[in-house]
């Protein structure tokens, strides 16, 4: 945590010379853009081997269900299966590999990656947020400064002139940033429900006389668990998963490699991409629709760009390419031969296809994987979210830092929550991997190309490659993805809606609670107490200095806010935090307290402490400032006073210290339109009275705060 210091109301003769600077770490902002370039390679297979744990266990375990979603109707032509085959192979290679590991990945924000934090990249080199990001405190922290224009910057500028001269390109930027989180989150609760429910339904080899309905019931205990495990964070599950699903790799691979060998080795030749030309000629729009199924294929994707913050982009290749992919493309190939011989089986190829003696310990650590798979999405919706929070644009919650070695790895307990409500809700209601199948397939393509599209503006804006690099890549990708998209909105209404469902209702809520925000903050913005008026308020006769330090919480970077004057109006007293000279008694400091991605917030004490000890190093430094020169006196004089300050610092401390916080109630201006109405007065109120206090997020012990009511009407 980081603090700047700031004075007002303080008469000349005293004012020691202006000191605007910034403490600890946040003078040593890093500039790593390539996230994990300089780490060691100790540490990097540290980070590469718990990913494997964390970032792949859903795409892992596709293979339980990708040809019965694929074949819904049973395979009709053997050559079929090479087709299929074949578009697995490619589409594993184009988009999580070429699309993800290869140009993504490096599209992060300080580490960070999601939707959010590619939209979080773009504001730091355009102004298209509604809250403003270029404040000189904010560019003295980070990366938010703008490049001067020049002729090699020309098409940058032009496109950046455009996105800020336009709202509807601002509106249209945050409006896809918040429909790919709400597609990610449906994803988190999606994955739980078809990983465990694919694997568990294997038991029906051994116990035929099960029905559906008893698998259902079996997988929900099952659920539970997993999402209690979470709270322990995921450099804890990451080290306990990581094993279970490096022997998953491990059994797939051979499975596959033993299932080619014995049923048709010439399978491979589904490498070569004339075979889905062969297979779209020979199947026409059936072909099409079996996309919606093949493109499970790749569900997951996503979690290695989300879950970037909790390890790094060489460590995320290097398990992807190393582990991942030889994994389950011997996997898919294995299958496929299988099928050749027995295409009676596509119903449940991975289990039939297993060797005999192997089906028992297979099916027990399908469970494990299948558990584990549910922890790659989780972990990026965590992270996205907790994205979403620091741009306010998702409601107040509770983020907790699980690792004090790895950035980024957090936890969301109420997110946790209901999204495992919602997973359980989701496998008892819809029964089979077939019809989850159908919602799931959606926010995967929805996200993909989501990404895409941002990360075009991000080519353009900020990396300015090559138009035909930005060309190729977005023809490319965007092509390929509508054709997915395009076949898996034709199972609509067979499930299709349930993840447009929920998506609808969490872009509301977000946009209704940053659309709020906004508001609120401009407001204060606007209304901001002058100097003046911040004076003559001070120097009001029946205003007294009561003793003790007062703390006053607001969001703005600069300027004092409305809620200040209402307090001294009702209480018309002010905390003697700091006095300078025997009849300066006015003297008031602003501090910025900064917290990183992964800085915890201290308890109320340890912020006090370490808040006074930066303000004594404040005077320490405007002395050596202030008393330069050969004039001993002046020295000698400066030195006095700066002693004098930490004295009463101290002195005032100790008396007590009182954190105020406005109590703000938003309500819509007279002759609002009904929805603004209902957007304000209902849903936000409804929101911020049901989620947590302010004061707790901010660890504000209650015996010390004072909440000051007021009402704004914007």
């Amino acid at each position: 945590m980081s603090v700047q210091e700031d004075d007002a109301a303080v008469p000349e003769p005293d004012r020691l010379r202006r000191h605007d600077s910034f403490y600890g770490d946040a003078e040593k902002v890093s500039n790593d853009k390539s996230h994990g370039a300089g780490e060691n390679w100790a540490r990097t297979l540290q980070l590469a081997f718990q990913s494997i744990g964390v970032v792949y266990g859903d795409v892992g375990t596709s293979p339980l269900y990708v040809y019965s979603s694929t074949f819904p109707d049973g395979v009709k032509h053997p050559d079929d299966l090479v087709g299929v085959l074949s578009l697995m192979l490619h589409t594993l290679i184009l988009i999580p590999m070429v699309k993800y590991v290869f140009i993504v990945l490096y599209a992060n924000d300080n580490g960070d990656g999601g939707t959010f934090a590619l939209y979080s990249l773009i504001s730091r080199h355009a102004k298209i947020r509604m809250i403003p990001n270029d404040q000189t405190e904010d560019a003295n922290v980070s990366n938010y400064s703008i490049e001067a224009p020049s002729s090699q910057l020309r098409r940058a500028e032009w496109v950046k002139q455009k996105l800020e001269s336009s709202n509807a390109a601002k509106i249209a930027l945050f409006t896809i940033t918040i429909l790919g989180t709400s597609m990610v989150m449906g994803d988190g609760t999606l994955t739980p429900a078809i990983s465990v429910l694919s694997a568990v339904s294997g038991i029906r080899e051994k116990a035929p006389s099960l029905t559906q309905l008893q698998v259902v019931w079996i997988s929900v205990p099952i659920l539970i668990v997993l999402f209690s495990v979470q709270r322990f964070g995921t450099d804890k599950v990451g080290y306990s998963f990581a094993p279970v699903i490096s022997v998953w790799f491990v059994l797939i691979a051979g499975i596959g490699v033993y299932n080619l060998a014995v049923h048709e080795i010439t399978i491979l030749r589904a490498f070569n991409p004339m075979y889905i030309i062969d297979y779209f000629r020979r199947n026409g729009k059936e072909a099409w629709v079996s996309l919606g199924g093949a493109v499970l294929c790749i569900t997951g994707t996503e979690a290695m760009f989300a879950d970037l913050g909790h390890f790094n982009i060489r460590a995320i290749q290097l398990s992807f390419t190393c582990v991942l992919f030889p994994s389950v493309a011997l996997c898919y190939m294995g299958q496929a031969a299988y099928l050749r011989k027995f295409p009676e089986d596509v119903g449940d190829t991975f289990y039939k296809s297993l060797p005999a003696p192997l089906f028992w310990p297979v099916f027990v650590v399908a469970i494990m994987a299948a558990i584990i798979a549910s922890q790659a999405m989780l972990s990026g919706a965590f992270a996205i979210l907790s994205k979403a929070l620091l741009l306010g644009c998702f409601p107040r919650v509770e983020v907790v830092h699980t690792s004090n070695k790895y950035e980024g790895q957090v936890y969301i307990p109420e997110v946790n929550f209901l999204i495992g409500v919602a997973s359980v809700a989701i496998t008892v209601a819809f029964q089979t991997t077939a019809n989850i199948g159908n919602a799931y397939g959606i926010c995967v393509v929805m996200v993909f190309s989501i990404t895409t599209h941002l990360m075009t503006v991000v080519m353009l804006l900020i990396w300015k490659v090559r138009l035909p690099f930005i060309a190729a890549f977005y023809v490319v990708f965007t092509f390929t993805e509508f054709l997915y998209l395009s076949s898996i909105l034709s199972k609509f209404a067979e499930g299709g809606y349930l993840p447009f469902c929920f998506s609808l209702v969490l872009m509301a809520l977000m946009a209704t609670w940053h659309y709020v925000h906004v508001k609120r903050y401009w407001y204060e913005l606007d209304h901001i107490v002058p100097p003046d008026e911040m004076a003559a308020l001070l120097a009001r006769r029946d205003v007294r200095r009561v003793p003790g330090v007062g703390l006053l919480y607001t969001e703005l970077v600069q300027g004092i806010p409305p809620v200040f004057p209402r307090l001294v109006d009702k209480i018309p007293s002010v905390h003697a935090v700091f006095r300078v000279g025997p009849d300066a008694g006015h003297r008031i400091f602003r501090c910025v307290a900064r917290y990183g991605y992964t800085d915890p917030l201290e308890g109320a004490k340890e912020f006090a402490a370490f808040l006074l000890d930066r303000l004594k190093a404040v005077f320490a430094n405007q002395c050596e400032d202030g008393g330069g020169g050969d004039d001993d006196g002046v020295l000698r004089r400066a030195e006095e006073m700066a002693a004098e300050e930490k004295w009463l610092i101290d002195a005032e401390a100790e008396r007590g210290l009182v954190y105020l916080m406005g109590e703000a109630n938003v309500e819509a201006a007279p002759g609002s339109s009904l929805m603004k109405q209902i957007v304000v007065n209902y849903v936000y109120t409804c929101l911020r009275k049901n989620l947590r206090e302010e004061h707790k997020a901010l660890s504000i012990p209650k015996d010390q705060l004072l909440k000051v009511g007021i009402t704004y009407e914007i």
